[in-house]
């Protein structure tokens, strides 16, 4: 049987989430754990539910929705995440959850049952945006952290993640680490312009970035603009500023996959006429080799102690998160790229450089993904978008490398 997905309606359930948290220019504001989190997840349940699907919601607010195969045992297992950043587009998270339950849907229709279970998720807090670190409710699913130390991770408006969790009605029984699965595939956006630029439909993802996040906070002395000496000032701000620039020189000289971004930068008392006194700024290094991203983070704590010392103020840092590279399996993306040859459709291997539910997953099972491009390489924007066209192809594509790893015995 050639089945294919209902594109319309996958379209159809994009456009309504998207409307949760609307940012009025087309984004979407839908942060961790929120009031519009709440909204969204119980649309997407109720989506769930009304196709029969068994909804379990774990510890950590991770939601699976499983159905049935034919033989008892582990399910093969897709999805996403579905909150956003403050900034936030309609795709990024959405269309991989969105695309699992049309999938399922579609079995549904055609009265189509696989020889395993099949189940589609949605994690929490995979942004990291709200309570830091980033991929949190997966890094909890796979054992990576401890949900009672989850639970009193502190926000950014300074709330509690257990008490959220209790507050929008998601502080499920399910345990964690959680179920393994058979499999786990993600469909996602690029977000970025490979992709389009090659003018290729499918990515073959060989695997994810290593992330390393730190906060980095000087301490100098606030004074007169106009009245302190150059020579006399321990100015926080330029301390920051100085950062800023050596990062970007440690990711030129390193070159290759290697990138750096200041992108958070809080000075105090940030008025236009007083040197600062304090800088809270935010480090954010990558890199798809392990050894590379670790000389990176070596270059950059030398960069940061000279430049405290030249501009005499104190400095402390923080991780905020520290994760290696991923490789995916290498037999998923072999039958990704297959699969989207298959359809007639030009397909590359890429690794990503953004990080994904689906390298938390790659701890516990198979695992890999398959992105689809970005219109001008843009995401965590309003202007985020893909094509309809790109949308239903890697929904096709997710559908069949699901059905080839439900039918099988085993990955070989």
């Amino acid at each position: 049987m050639n089945l294919r997905i209902d594109a319309a309606r996958l379209l159809s359930r994009l456009e309504e989430l998207g409307r949760i948290g609307s940012t009025g220019d087309g984004g979407c504001a839908r942060l961790a754990l929120s009031d519009e989190d709440r909204e969204g997840r119980d649309l997407v349940v109720t989506w769930m539910r009304d196709l029969g699907l068994d909804v379990q919601v774990d510890a950590i607010g991770n939601v699976v929705a499983r159905r049935e195969g034919r033989e008892p045992g582990p399910p093969v297992m897709c999805g996403s995440h579905i909150d956003t950043v403050a900034t936030g587009g309609r795709y990024d998270g959405n269309l991989g959850v969105l695309a699992g339950l049309e999938v399922l849907e579609t079995l549904a229709t055609h009265d189509v049952v696989p020889r395993r279970a099949m189940a589609v998720a949605f994690f929490t807090d995979e942004e990291g945006a709200r309570f830091a670190p980033d991929m949190l409710g997966s890094l909890v699913y796979a054992g990576g952290m401890a949900v009672e130390e989850a639970y009193d991770l502190v926000s950014i408006d300074g709330a509690r993640l257990g008490d959220e969790l209790a507050r929008i009605g998601y502080l499920g029984g399910l345990p964690c680490p959680g179920l393994v699965p058979h499999a786990y595939v993600e469909l996602h956006i690029e977000q970025g312009p490979v992709l389009e630029r090659h003018d290729e439909v499918i990515g073959a993802v060989t695997g994810v970035q290593g992330i390393s996040w730190q906060e980095v906070r000087f301490g100098g002395q606030f004074n007169h603009a106009g009245t302190t000496p150059m020579a006399y000032r321990r100015d926080a701000g330029l301390a920051a500023a100085s950062v800023a620039v050596a990062a970007r020189s440690i990711a030129r000289e390193l070159g290759g996959h290697q990138v750096a971004t200041v992108g958070k930068l809080d000075l105090h008392p940030d008025l236009v006429n007083v040197v600062a006194g304090q800088a809270i700024l935010t480090v954010d290094l990558r890199n798809t080799e392990g050894d590379v991203l670790v000389e990176a983070e070596r270059r950059m704590s030398r960069e940061i102690d000279r430049i405290a010392s030249e501009e005499q103020v104190t400095v402390e840092r923080r991780q905020l998160a520290r994760f290696d590279p991923v490789r995916f399996d290498d037999r998923i993306v072999g039958l990704v790229e297959k699969t989207a040859h298959a359809h007639g459709h030009p397909v590359r291997r890429l690794p990503s450089g953004a990080g994904h539910d689906a390298q938390m997953l790659a701890r516990l099972c198979p695992s890999g993904m398959i992105f689809v491009p970005s219109a001008g390489g843009i995401s965590h924007n309003p202007a985020e978008h893909t094509s309809p066209e790109h949308i239903e192809a890697g929904a096709n594509v997710l559908l069949d490398v699901l059905l080839t790893l439900a039918e099988e015995d085993v990955l070989t």
